[in-house]
């Protein structure tokens, strides 16, 4: 394969970390505002004042995106590096194809739980630490995700 069809390959492998990686925070960030603005209905309709603490749920999905970004930039590196191995354009395409998987399904997941954690403290006032630490949990599945292809990126070039 000659080097600029392997860095091309490469490119799209880094494209699709973050295109996957934001379609799972797209999802996950949706989930949770439509459960967020639920819970602030019913507190309206309740004469509740809205907890503005909310919108830290609706948010915590967004990061997995920061996340393919930095895979991205990683993975352009290795695709157009002069010391990238033949044939590394693939093994980029499929650790984009799988991390973004990883961590887009992290972010939708993260946001269906922030949809519950949101409604809860809604309807409770209370949970705070409890619900971000869930949340931190999950998010850490995306953190190990990328940190691991990370390192195995490095082994392309």
């Amino acid at each position: 394969m000659n080097p600029e069809m392997n860095a091309a390959i490469g490119i799209a492998g880094a494209v699709v970390t973050l295109g996957l990686s934001a379609f799972g925070s797209a999802l996950g960030t949706g989930r949770a505002a439509a459960a967020a603005i639920g819970a602030w209905k019913k507190c309206y309709a309740q004469g509740k004042p809205a907890p503005f603490i909310l919108l830290s749920y609706i948010g915590a999905p967004i990061t997995q995106t920061l996340y393919g970004m930095i895979l991205m930039f990683e993975m352009i590196n290795a695709a157009t590096s002069e010391t990238a191995l033949p044939g590394s354009g693939v093994g980029l395409l499929i650790l984009g194809l799988f991390s973004g998987i990883a961590i887009g399904a992290s972010a939708t997941l993260q946001g269906i739980a922030a949809g519950g954690a949101a409604v809860s403290q809604a309807e409770t006032g209370k949970g705070l630490s409890n619900n971000m630490s869930a949340l931190g949990i999950i998010e850490t599945t995306a953190i190990f995700c990328m940190v691991f292809t990370y390192l195995a990126i490095g082994n392309l070039y």
